[in-house]
């Protein structure tokens, strides 16, 4: 297993301007940062309800469906190419890492995560890598009230959005293991640095 190459990426996130800037759209920061590393060029393809780009052997992809539809983006290219589950990265905001924080895992369950729900539901599997960026939770800050879902569809504050974009720049200089199949090596070097600041791993 460890030594599966991804052939997909899969940034998820919520299409439209009002969203591009909101702490649930990590996913799609990614995507756009990791194209931009490959120097590819992520286009619309209505067949696979979402943008898309091909890099080497790896094909990138931000479903436009919204979070909670993501699965038929991911079902669908993963079908046309005949990806399988453990083939795919899915790269996704974590409300139980705070931000700075990034980590990888394999298969589990969703958590709630609307976008893991759904693509599950649609790949009729759960044996697919999570690329998990942290967010923070509103229980970890003066927001403690605040409904998780208002909270993930604002966006950050200026500290937290500096510290998510330096975990998505540390998960990048790990792609290169994650991309060749080495996902050992990719997690400890992502594993092994972490925020200083308090919060559940």
């Amino acid at each position: 297993m460890l030594n599966t190459p991804i052939r997909l990426v899969a940034g998820l996130g919520n299409p439209g301007r009002e969203y591009a800037n909101t702490r649930h759209n990590a996913g799609f920061w990614f995507a756009d940062e990791l194209a931009a590393k490959l120097g590819a060029s992520l286009v619309h393809e209505s067949k696979f309800a979402g943008e898309v780009a091909k890099a080497g052997s790896v094909r990138l992809l931000k479903p436009m469906t919204f979070m909670n539809l993501s699965g038929r983006a991911v079902a669908a290219s993963a079908r046309f190419f005949a990806i399988a589950p453990e083939e795919i990265l899915v790269v996704h905001d974590e409300l139980d890492l705070m931000p700075g924080k990034v980590k990888m895992k394999f298969g589990g369950g969703h958590a709630g995560h609307n976008g893991l729900r759904d693509i599950e539901a649609q790949m009729g599997s759960a044996e697919f890598w999570r690329l998990r960026v942290g967010i923070g939770h509103p229980r970890d800050s003066e927001l403690a009230q605040q409904d998780v879902v208002d909270y993930v569809l604002k966006p950050p504050r200026s500290e937290e959005r500096t510290a998510i974009l330096d975990a998505i720049g540390r998960a990048l200089q790990a792609w290169p293991s994650m991309a060749a199949g080495d996902m050992e090596a990719a997690m400890m070097a992502l594993h092994r640095k972490t925020s200083s600041g308090p919060g559940p791993a």
